[in-house]
């Protein structure tokens, strides 16, 4: 807010339009917010869903990868992660009221067969198989919970963003300016006041002399 100014009109006609901008302004970001709002309230579910499957996931891989430590040994274990390959994940940027929400357009195919592998098949136990098969349905789970949650994070960002300057709006800014204007407003009807009192009693000078 700027500092209070000297009760003049044209100073009550810019704290008018100014509170007019302001009540604009407060009618926007409460579309805003409850814009956002609609848009996290649906993945609210899709993301505690994620959660849970990520962790029957990891449980699953380590359960399986204890069980191909005691068959295979360790040196077996660490060869169905080889080769190393590059996995590119492509992303959509939306904008939504002037909020940047990326999106997972395509989920990569992660899985391979023990030919990509770098173990021999022939040799290769199904608990060591079943060990990789699985760290790979958790990347997967990781990747889709990474996606959503990150739109969470963005939208929920922006929301708590856009609910502190509605707040400051409707709470200091609207509540400052229609002071300021009902002074402004006091002081000119005094004056007003007091130039007409001293109108009349001009007039009145003015009529009593011979």
């Amino acid at each position: 807010m700027r500092a209070r100014a000297a009760p003049t009109r044209a100073e009550l006609l810019r704290s008018r339009r100014l509170l007019e901008r302001v009540a604009r302004g407060t009618d926007l970001l409460r579309k805003k917010r409850e814009a956002l709002v609609r848009a996290i309230v649906p993945l609210a579910r899709p993301a505690a869903e994620a959660r849970r499957a990520i962790a029957d996931a990891a449980t699953a891989a380590y359960r399986a990868e204890l069980d191909a430590l005691a068959t295979g040994g360790a040196g077996e274990v660490a060869a169905t992660g080889w080769p190393s390959r590059t996995i590119e994940v492509e992303l959509d940027v939306q904008t939504m009221w002037g909020v940047a929400v990326p999106t997972l357009l395509e989920q990569p195919t992660w899985d391979r067969g023990l030919a990509a592998r770098g173990t021999a098949p022939g040799v290769t136990g199904p608990a060591v198989f079943e060990a990789a098969n699985r760290f790979e349905a958790l990347l997967t789970r990781l990747v889709e919970a990474v996606a959503t949650e990150t739109r969470v994070r963005v939208l929920g960002a922006a929301l708590a963003r856009a609910s502190r300057q509605l707040h400051t709006l409707e709470q200091r800014v609207a509540p400052e300016l229609e002071a300021q204007i009902a002074t402004t407003t006091r002081a000119l009807d005094e004056r007003d006041r007091e130039d007409q009192t001293r109108l009349r009693k001009l007039r009145d000078k003015s009529r009593s002399k011979p």
